[in-house]
């Protein structure tokens, strides 16, 4: 099981030198990839979890492919309808190009009305355009991971993804509901079942609530999340700091301070494997 790291670009504090040092760090302490999320338009339901400053990711991802050379980098998701079909194709053949095959396209169909509505793209169609683009990608793209928990998520993973990438999902959905359902639509569809690769919200203190998600609570809790995941087939797990909240942007140091402490107890990022 490999282990990612997902990079706040956004928010007060975000700022190129602070996107830079956290992934040169990643890639210093063995993370295999590090993903950065994507808005265009930061609307009001954007901005209520991620506030301006917003990097760009494609442009953004470019630059770090430039100042790293090992780990991979990705979108966690890139909204699809967002961008014309052929402007992404062609952005990230080049920019996978340009990473030395380093890339991994994260996509999704969004969930923000007000920046659908300001980009003037129909949101009911998310899905169908999402799809389309899916479909008609030429050969040799980057591996596709697609986002998403609702069941047409999941099918649509099984139909055109390298992998299934859910966030902040609880075990026992995944185990008795979503991992069943994806390998069920990837047998329908003729095709390989998708690697399982979540993102996690990692959050340390006291022992959380009988209905945590998985990265949450006690360390002793998350070593057995984690070992669960790999149990249930996890190929990577995305590592995430952030709550939500955008009062935990002003502190960045404390992103680092949990991943620092998973490092030393629980995960060997090097050997790809838990403590």
């Amino acid at each position: 099981m490999k282990f990612g790291l997902n990079v706040i670009n956004f928010g007060p504090s975000a700022s190129a030198a602070a996107i830079s040092s956290s992934v040169e760090w990643a890639e210093s302490v063995g993370f295999s990839i590090a993903m950065l999320s994507d808005h265009v338009r930061v609307t009001p339901d954007v901005a209520r979890m991620y506030p301006e400053r917003f990097y760009e990711p494609f442009t953004t991802l470019a630059w770090l492919a430039a100042r790293t050379s090992r780990i991979h980098l990705g979108t966690t998701v890139a909204i699809v309808p967002y961008r014309h079909p052929l402007l992404i194709e062609r952005m990230t053949a080049q920019l996978a190009e340009f990473a030395g095959g380093r890339l991994v396209l994260g996509v999704g169909v969004g969930w923000a009305r007000q920046e659908f509505a300001a980009l003037g793209v129909p949101f009911e169609q998310r899905g169908r355009l999402t799809d389309a683009f899916l479909a008609n990608l030429a050969q040799g793209h980057p591996p596709i991971w697609v986002g998403g928990h609702s069941e047409a998520a999941i099918r649509r993973a099984a139909r055109f993804g390298d992998a299934w990438h859910p966030l902040n999902a609880s075990l026992d959905w995944l185990d008795g509901t979503a991992l069943p359902l994806l390998r069920e639509s990837a047998s329908e569809a003729g095709r390989p079942v998708p690697a399982f690769a979540p993102r996690i919200r990692v959050h340390i203190g006291d022992e959380a609530a009988p209905d945590r998600r998985p990265g949450q609570g006690s360390v002793d809790e998350i070593r057995r999340d984690l070992a669960t995941l790999s149990e249930l087939g996890a190929e990577y797990v995305i590592l995430d700091t952030y709550s939500g909240d955008p009062a935990s942007l002003y502190n960045p140091a404390a992103h680092r301070k949990p991943i620092e402490l998973l490092l030393e107890q629980v995960i060997d990022a090097y050997g790809e494997t838990l403590r």
